[in-house]
């Protein structure tokens, strides 16, 4: 006789997958995503191939997708049936068949690239654990550089838990990461001895802006080139952007605006009639669809960003 599957209890694969306990009860109410069958006792207990099933569903959330669409993936790729309780079988990136699986592999696990680290990192943010959550960061930071780590470990982590509220996760949990992050984005920004520009390149968000996080980013992004930078984290009033502008004479400035509401155009027009001579930028999905003076040039996201101040600093000999 075949031996009984091994179960988990929900803690556990909560534990594993980084996620509160409720999360997994509320992905089971709305989404199907619970055990495949019930077992003896009050207690639910999933299988292997429910937590695989499951960690489908966040590698999905981890790559930007809604959890909606997300649950619709999983069960996809592991229908609840009986076959597949048998064995999993998952599409191989870039292969040409199928293969068996009941979870991740331990290269997977072993390797410190960005799944896991923003398994890690999820995990120790809902715990509350500040300590573990700088050590995560500064080491996904060294490890994948500051661009990769922002695009594919720290904006997922920060959007997914931010959009657990509605799941009945706590606020604070929020908060804490958000403090860590703009601490690790600080320390990835360090004082240049020897900078490549001669004059810095400002950066700030637009007066109104609450999501500064990535003006952040795009400084220690430049940082990591050997790029000096003045740096406002918080949104300078028209008149004081001005004033800043004028006395730093900045190689260039760059804008960000998250939100269409605070991108204003006027800002642009007063710097340049304050003799501003540096290039100016518009940068983040708020600028789209505004109507900017001809002096100053759309950037998109903050890599295409760091890319093109690089290459109008230095040309380019600063890709070399």
């Amino acid at each position: 006789m075949a031996s009984a599957e091994p179960t988990l209890p929900v803690a556990a694969v909560a534990r594993r997958l980084g996620v509160a306990p409720s999360t997994l009860r509320t992905w089971d109410r709305r989404y199907g995503l619970g055990p495949s069958r019930h077992t003896g006792g009050r207690h639910r207990r999933y299988s292997a191939t429910d937590v695989v099933r499951l960690e489908m569903m966040q590698r999905a959330l981890l790559r930007g997708a809604s959890t909606a669409e997300a649950a619709r993936f999983a069960l996809e790729q592991v229908p609840k049936t009986a076959a597949n309780r048998a064995a999993v079988r998952v599409e191989v990136s870039g292969g040409d068949g199928m293969r068996p699986s009941a979870g991740p592999s331990q290269a997977e696990h072993d390797a410190p690239g960005p799944a896991r680290f923003a398994r890690r990192l999820s995990a120790a943010a809902l715990a509350l654990d500040a300590r573990t959550v700088q050590h995560l960061l500064a080491e996904s930071i060294g490890v994948l550089g500051v661009l990769d780590a922002w695009e594919r470990v720290i904006q997922p982590v920060v959007t997914a838990l931010g959009g657990w509220r509605d799941e009945r996760s706590s606020p604070e949990v929020s908060y804490l990461l958000t403090e860590c992050v703009f601490a690790a984005l600080v320390r990835a920004t360090p004082v240049l001895s020897t900078p490549r520009n001669e004059r810095p390149v400002l950066l700030t968000a637009a007066p109104g802006e609450r999501d500064t996080l990535p003006v952040y980013v795009l400084a220690a992004a430049l940082a990591e080139r050997s790029l000096v930078t003045q740096l406002f984290g918080m949104p300078l009033p028209a008149d004081v952007l001005a004033v800043a502008a004028r006395r730093s004479a900045p190689a260039s400035v760059v804008l960000w605006a998250h939100r269409g509401s605070a991108a204003g155009p006027r800002l642009f027009t007063r710097l340049w009639r304050g003799r501003q001579r540096g290039r100016l930028f518009a940068c983040g999905p708020g600028w789209r669809g505004v109507e900017l003076p001809p002096r100053v040039e759309l950037l998109g996201d903050i890599r295409q960003a760091a890319d093109r101040v690089e290459y109008v600093l230095l040309g380019d000999a600063g890709r070399g």
